[in-house]
C-alpha cells in the first residue's frame, strides 16, 4: 500500500466518498493517511479563503493532520471544469506544476496517500494536458470509482480501457450505488464484476447520509 490516484466514471460518481471511506479504513488499521485534491473548482468563499467541500472531507481523513493548502493547492470558485476556472482566474495549470506541489506530500511516505482527480479520467487540465496525466507522471496506480446508475457499465468499461491505454495500472474499482431504487441492481453489479478485469475493492450500497466510517464497512484496501 502506498499512493493511488482516485478517478471516477463521471462527475458525482462518488470519488470523495470512496476516498474518505478508504482513508477511514486505513485508520482502523493504525495506518498514516493523507487525501489530496490538487485542483478543485466549485469552492465556497469563507473567512479563511476559498474552501472546497470535497477537499475538506479529504483533509478530515489525514492523520497526522495537514493544512488545507497542502491538501488543495489550487482552488477556484466557479463550479465549472477546472481548466475553464483556471482560465478565468488567469492561473496556469500544468502537470509539471501540480507534480511539484505534490512532491513534498508524496515524499513523506505515509502508509496510504490518495490523490483525487476531478470528474472522470479525461478531464482537461489545459489545452494540451489532461489531469489523468498526473497519474502517469507520478506513476500512481488508479482506483476507479464506478457510479452505479443507468449507463454505468458502459462508462466503467470505457474508463478502464482509457486508463490502461494510458499505461496506468488499475489497482481496483469500487461500485458506488447512487440510486436507491435502481432496477436490476444485483444483475448490474454482477455484470460489472464479470466485465471489469481488475480487483473489486468494494460495493457501497446507497446510503442516505453516509459517513466515512459507514463507507469503510463496505471496502477493502488496495494491495
Amino acid at each position: 500500500m502506498s499512493a493511488y490516484f482516485i478517478t471516477g466514471t463521471d462527475t458525482d460518481a462518488g470519488k470523495t466518498l470512496i476516498a474518505s471511506g478508504l482513508l477511514a479504513l486505513a485508520r482502523r488499521h493504525g495506518l498514516t493517511t493523507q487525501g489530496l485534491k490538487p485542483v478543485a473548482s466549485g469552492c465556497d468563499v469563507t473567512a479563511d479563503g476559498l474552501r472546497n467541500r470535497d477537499a475538506l472531507d479529504l483533509q478530515a481523513g489525514c492523520h497526522p493532520p495537514l493544512g488545507y493548502h497542502e491538501v488543495n493547492p489550487y482552488a477556484f470558485a466557479p463550479a465549472i471544469a477546472p481548466h475553464l476556472a483556471a482560465q478565468r482566474d488567469a492561473v496556469s495549470l500544468t502537470l509539471a506544476g501540480l507534480a511539484q506541489r505534490l512532491a513534498p506530500r508524496l515524499a513523506e511516505g505515509r502508509d496510504l496517500t490518495l490523490v483525487e482527480g476531478a470528474g472522470g479520467w479525461r478531464v482537461p487540465l489545459n489545452a494540451d494536458e489532461d489531469l489523468a496525466g498526473l497519474a502517469q507522471l507520478l506513476n500512481l496506480p488508479a482506483i476507479l470509482v464506478v457510479g452505479v446508475r443507468l449507463g454505468a457499465i458502459n462508462h466503467a468499461r470505457l474508463s478502464l480501457e482509457a486508463i490502461r491505454r494510458d499505461g496506468v495500472r488499475v489497482a481496483g474499482w469500487v461500485a458506488n450505488l447512487l440510486e436507491p431504487r435502481m432496477q436490476e441492481t444485483s444483475a448490474n453489479l454482477a455484470t460489472l464484476a464479470q466485465l471489469l478485469d481488475a480487483p473489486c475493492l468494494g460495493q457501497v450500497p446507497y446510503l442516505t447520509h453516509p459517513t466515512p466510517a459507514q463507507v469503510a464497512d463496505h471496502l477493502r484496501l488496495p494491495q
